[in-house]
């Protein structure tokens, strides 16, 4: 149980508070960078306290070339993943699965209510940072809900906020009075915060990214819960006037995701919602978006043009710099990857395209997880200019070397913003004597707007907290990355 974990940590802790509330990335007077090379946040004594640290400096990784010293920047980017922008009020949302396990971990997490928060606290670091372009690989949502984009997507635009969903005012689960011991409860419960919910639901301010920056699309964008094609019944569900609070005990829900088809849900609901319900005041706003809508908002919102069903495409990150954004969420359900033989065909004629620019590829679900990625890491082993493949989807940082006859390039993932560490990345491409190192770095999200509560919350959280490692080892974070390429430029 997730909040076993938090009383846990706070019997361990004998408090469990936030130490760091205004963190400057830096010396005194700089901005708030949140750049994980000055300054850490740090549990040295194991208690569920967070601490201010050191910083982590650059660690040279020579598995695919010789280190060599760095020169000219080429390149200044960042990357953020999984912010997971919920309406965690929503009927459409199915909590008490938490307690089935996989493949339905994570339904409910203590720091749900802040999710929107997170993310405008990450725009403010991002901006500080002061990237040529700023890539979100996808997860950006939870449930494919229309109220839910246009959040993330006012976010990304900048102004005030309004997260609140459905009548005024706080009604989920996280309530004080709700007694099911699986959801923490911020106003009676250990960590307390008394008065968060309230606060949370109510408007708040983004500066919105200064930088140009580039959707992919992920699994939850599309699918209900992330692994399901919504219907007409999911949305009635996600628009309507009750929740479900629990499933009857003779329904019986597989734990193969490959069984999660949109057939059965809409046989489950057929007879309407499966167990005892609640009222809930409805939001016609909550309504779940066609695969197609998704798409061309996020064209829209991130300027990417185009007109393609899928959300491929390419975009200078910097002069002589390419990115090609590839799109590996299915339409007919299940969280995995899929690219079809025509997007495998359209990427090789992009890297053609791309000449003797510097290529990075980004995906949501990592490439080498899936039939189709690994069809293009294929086509990607082929062209010496291919730095990296940028990935979130696992909400694990990770970085590993792909070897190639072409010189090899980078595997790279990173975490999610709606977990511990909560962190995006930044890149800087630059230029050596044989070839390219491609810097890479995490940077933590500002204290603004409820997002060290929310920090706070993801590191004592039980299934996305520190028991799961998400942060990597330290040679998946910050690390200096070095390619060899026998290319002219």
């Amino acid at each position: 149980m997730r909040l076993a974990a938090i009383l846990l940590g706070v019997v361990l802790a004998g408090a469990v508070a936030l130490a760091v509330a205004d963190w400057r990335g830096g010396s005194a007077g700089e901005p708030p960078t949140g750049s994980t090379l000055s300054a850490t946040y740090v549990d040295p004594d194991g208690n569920g306290r967070l601490d201010r640290g050191a910083g982590e400096a650059l660690v040279d990784r020579s598995e695919l070339a010789p280190s060599a010293r760095p020169g000219r920047q080429l390149a200044l980017f960042a990357q953020l993943s999984d912010a997971h922008v919920v309406d965690e009020e929503s009927p459409a949302r199915l909590p008490f699965l938490d307690r089935l396990g996989a493949p339905l971990t994570s339904t409910f997490r203590p720091q749900e209510a802040l999710t929107g928060q997170v993310l405008a606290a990450t725009v403010e670091s991002l901006n500080a940072l002061g990237p040529q372009a700023v890539v979100s690989t996808g997860d950006l949502i939870d449930n494919a809900q229309s109220n839910e984009l246009s959040q993330a997507l006012s976010i990304l635009r900048g102004g005030t906020v309004d997260p609140n969903g459905g009548a005024p005012g706080y009604d989920g689960v996280q309530s004080a009075d709700n007694p099911d011991p699986l959801y923490y409860r911020p106003d009676v419960d250990a960590p307390r915060h008394p008065g968060l919910l309230e606060e949370a639901e109510r408007p708040f301010p983004s500066p919105g990214l200064h930088a140009p920056w580039y959707p992919v699309m992920g699994n939850h964008e599309l699918l209900f819960q992330g692994e399901v094609r919504p219907s007409a019944r999911t949305s009635s569900v996600a628009t309507g006037r009750r929740a479900l609070l629990r499933l009857d005990p003779s329904v019986e829900i597989p734990t193969d995701e490959r069984a999660l088809t949109p057939d059965l849900v809409d046989r489950l609901l057929s007879g309407g919602l499966p167990g005892p319900t609640a009222g809930t005041p409805p939001d016609r706003s909550r309504r779940q978006l066609p695969a197609e809508g998704v798409a061309r908002r996020l064209r829209g919102a991130g300027d990417v043009g185009g007109r393609r069903p899928l959300l491929d495409y390419s975009f200078d990150i910097a002069p002589g710099v390419r990115g090609i954004a590839l799109d590996a969420a299915r339409r007919d359900g299940g969280a995995k990857g899929r690219l079809g033989p025509g997007q495998i065909e359209w990427l090789s004629r992009e890297l053609d395209r791309a000449g003797r620019r510097w290529v990075v590829v980004f995906s949501h679900q990592p490439l080498d997880s899936f039939a189709g990625g690994r069809r293009a890491l294929a086509v990607l082993d082929r062209s010496p200019g291919v730095v990296a493949a940028v990935a979130g989807h696992t909400h694990r940082n990770s970085i590993v070397p792909r070897r190639s006859p072409s010189g090899g390039y980078w595997l790279v993932t990173t975490g999610a913003l709606i977990d511990y560490p909560q962190q995006s990345r930044a890149f800087r491409l630059l230029q050596t004597a044989n070839g390219v190192a491609l810097e890479t770095w995490m940077v933590d999200h500002s204290e603004a707007n409820l997002a060290g509560v929310s920090r706070e919350l993801a590191f004592l959280d039980a299934q996305g907290g520190r028991p799961r490692g998400n942060a990597g080892t330290r040679l998946d974070r910050n690390a200096r990355l070095f390619k060899a390429s026998s290319i002219r430029r």
